[in-house]
């Protein structure tokens, strides 16, 4: 675990911007509360975290739903629990069980959906109906396979009323797909080109002034670690096995619409 924290810690650093609210969530960003001057249990729980992992960057904090602790953003997305006297360190899934729900999940999508609100649609490859019922962001790369085979569902997507704004995400165990993004980016008809690319088409050598460098940075900020890794429109990510079917999908973000608004996030 303490290895994990200071790898974390280090990425930490590199991180600019912090991302949490004053009322125990992290939705919005705020990189002030990183800054500002902790006092009282604040600063004890600083202080444990900063002698288990010595030049750790806490991104934020603020008190948690679980009784005596406060959770704590340290970098990368990555999310853990100090209790209020600086003792104990919980790293992990924390979950309520009486409303059968993770209070970690519902601090990542805070994170996740400040950080989706500073990208812009620009930004992103749209694939959208008139007037989509939902709107989901999914981070791709050209040659993952699975975001082929999602692809290949966009219209019925689009036609059960799911827009799709797409990321570009390039692997890097994927050598090569860095250029085929760009190529892509960089031609006359985006989506046309995108769609052609994942039905294994080589877009090309195209380049131009171009997101990838901050999508790929963004993706990795909040801890996305692989693709396609598809998030609501309140940044809670969406179980693969859903968007199989694409009926199926449409009541998983209905059902997950529902469920905001009503504490945190439903466990899988």
């Amino acid at each position: 675990m303490l290895k994990h924290l200071i790898v974390a810690a280090s990425l930490a650093l590199a991180a600019s911007t912090a991302c949490a609210q004053s009322n125990g969530t992290f939705g919005d960003v705020a990189s002030s509360i990183a800054a500002a001057p902790a006092s009282g249990e604040e600063k004890v729980v600083r202080d444990a975290l900063a002698k288990l992992a010595p030049g750790m960057k806490v991104e934020a904090l603020a008190k948690s739903d679980l009784p005596g602790f406060f959770e704590v953003v340290i970098g990368n997305g990555q999310v853990v629990y100090v209790s209020a006297d600086g003792k104990y360190l919980i790293q992990g899934e924390v979950y309520d069980v009486a409303q059968k729900a993770s209070l970690t999940g519902r601090a990542q999508a805070g994170i996740r959906l400040a950080a989706l609100k500073t990208l812009p649609q620009s930004k992103r490859l749209v694939f959208a109906p008139a007037n989509p019922k939902h709107t989901v962001t999914v981070f791709t790369d050209v040659d993952c396979p699975y975001c082929r085979q999602f692809h290949k569902q966009i219209a019925a997507y689009n036609q059960v009323g799911i827009a799709v704004e797409y990321v570009l995400f390039p692997l890097a165990i994927h050598p090569g797909a860095d250029k085929k993004a760009e190529a892509v980016w960089c031609s006359q008809d985006r989506n046309a080109a995108y769609t052609a690319a994942m039905n294994g088409q080589d877009p090309g050598k195209k380049t131009c002034a171009n997101p990838i460098a901050e999508t790929t940075a963004l993706a990795m900020k909040i801890g996305i670690g692989g693709t396609p890794t598809i998030l609501n429109e309140n940044g809670v990510q969406v179980n693969g096995g859903a968007v199989q079917d694409p009926a199926k999908f449409l009541a998983e973000l209905d059902r997950l619409a529902a469920q905001a608004g009503k504490g945190p996030v439903a466990a899988k």
